[in-house]
């Protein structure tokens, strides 16, 4: 079985492991430790004169190292890349490769492997007895193999690694909750070269250093995978929301266009055009609703770069109010809008900002719908301490809770029952958010709320539009 890595692979080199049993016997276990013995490398038995081990500082500092790489990314990718480089640093082995158990199969795939690039001669093929694996894996023990005699606790049919490996270190990587994959290194003589008489580079306390290793990688797996699921989780509960909220505005939209159309035809029947007129508003007014209702779905779940064009701001908000005015005088409400004459003209998005302006100039006039004089102004200004284009919403409503200013900017909350739909403010601060601005807002219980939308002036760069 040989697997190709979908993650991040050192040098772009596919990964080629296989998990497989050869029909030849050629290689011995020397040791064999358990995972909690791993922590045996802070405890040592070989104590100089000086009262320390030489070998100790060195332990602690590549623990460290590793703990810091952990800690470093959620990526998996980079996660195992980075541990592999640590373990070349310190170890010398020719090859390795991590294997993780897939969490919806149960069983062990490749998903990083490197290769020591400075000699030459080295197969970029890794063969991993499954029967070795599956003892590390189940019995939660790390093993040093070496060619040499059989080993007489395996299988005949089960040998211990590939032809032309002199010694490999496979260790388990046990976490808080279980095994959650393996770390396999080892050396490698090409087969047409005699092993004997060479050097032997892994010890006993190579195994301990990498099972103490692979415990850290595991802890960091462990993190991601659940730091995943609480963002799988998070998401699902998001949609869940998102549908409820978005079915309850469209299930009033609905009624209101079924209550409208049932007005139209009584008018049609007794022949009265008043009475079809009537019927005729609530249609087209909850038309208007569940257009503002998508485009603010899109607007909010669509990343996008401002489509910028030469324009001008108090253009922009002059229209907002103009489409404004009707349903302001409908319900006796003074909307005024006082522009600034000097604005110079910039670069920005005139449908985003156009619709950003929109939501909050409407949620200004349903604030003021229950007060006395009921008053909005709106009005532009060009902000020359930070060269900040900026329209200014005020109303004399009731002001917003300090407790519900943190909640304003956040979907589907609305302080409106069935009239708002949650989106308006959150679809505005991103729109502005996406020209490099915000919005503000300063309010006062009964005595009304300042919106300040925002953002960066940009000029054409010609003599006409120098400000």
């Amino acid at each position: 079985m040989i697997f190709t890595n979908t993650l991040n692979a050192p040098a772009s080199r596919p990964i080629s492991v296989s998990l497989q049993e050869r029909q030849r016997e050629g290689s011995r276990i020397i040791h064999s430790i358990r995972h909690e013995e791993g922590s045996q490398i802070f405890f040592p038995t070989d104590i100089g004169e000086t009262g320390e081990s030489p070998n100790l500082q060195d332990h602690l500092q590549l623990i460290y190292e590793t703990a810091l790489a952990v800690s470093r990314t959620l990526d998996i990718g980079q996660l195992l890349d980075y541990l592999l480089g640590l373990i070349f640093d310190w170890v010398d082995a020719d090859r390795a490769c991590i294997v993780l158990i897939d969490s919806h199969t149960k069983m062990p795939e490749a998903k990083a492997q490197r290769i020591r690039d400075s000699r030459p001669g080295i197969d970029e093929s890794i063969t991993i007895s499954r029967t070795i694996l599956d003892y590390v894996l189940t019995n939660r023990e790390g093993v040093l193999t070496s060619d040499a005699q059989d080993d007489q606790r395996w299988s005949p049919e089960g040998s211990i690694i590939n032809s032309g490996v002199s010694e490999a270190i496979c260790v388990p990587m046990q976490g808080r909750y279980g095994i959650v994959g393996a770390i396999y290194i080892d050396t490698y003589t090409p087969p047409d070269m005699t092993a004997t008489g060479n050097r032997s580079r892994f010890s006993e306390e190579h195994l301990k250093l990498m099972i103490a290793i692979a415990h850290q990688a595991a802890l960091a797996v462990e993190d991601t995978h659940y730091y995943s699921a609480v963002v799988r989780s998070e998401r699902l509960a998001a949609m869940g929301q998102a549908v409820a909220a978005i079915s309850h505005h469209v299930k009033n939209i609905l009624q209101g266009i079924h209550g409208g159309s049932y007005v139209i035809e009584e008018g049609i029947k007794s022949n009265r055009m008043d009475v079809v007129q009537q019927g005729w508003g609530i249609v087209s007014r909850n038309q208007d609703r569940i257009a503002h209702l998508v485009m603010d779905m899109l607007s909010f779940s669509k990343e996008r770069e401002p489509d910028r064009s030469n324009a001008s701001l108090n253009d922009v908000i002059e229209d907002v109010v103009n489409l404004l005015r009707p349903r302001a005088r409908e319900n006796d409400i003074t909307l005024e809008f006082h522009p600034n004459v000097d604005l110079p003209m910039g670069l920005f998005d005139e449908e985003g900002i156009h619709r950003a302006a929109l939501n909050v100039v409407t949620n200004a006039l349903d604030a003021v719908l229950e007060v006395e004089s009921p008053r909005v102004i709106v009005s532009t200004e060009f902000r020359n301490t930070d060269r900040m284009l900026v329209a200014v919403i005020e109303d004399n409503g009731p002001g917003i809770a300090p407790e519900n200013m943190e909640k304003i900017f956040s979907a589907f909350e609305s302080t409106k029952g069935n009239r708002g739909t949650g989106l308006g403010l959150p679809v505005s601060q991103k729109v502005l958010q996406e020209h490099g601005g915000d919005i503000s807002v300063e309010s006062e219980l009964g005595r009304g709320t300042k919106f300040t939308l925002y953002f960066p002036w940009i000029g054409v760069p010609t003599p006409e539009t120098q400000f």
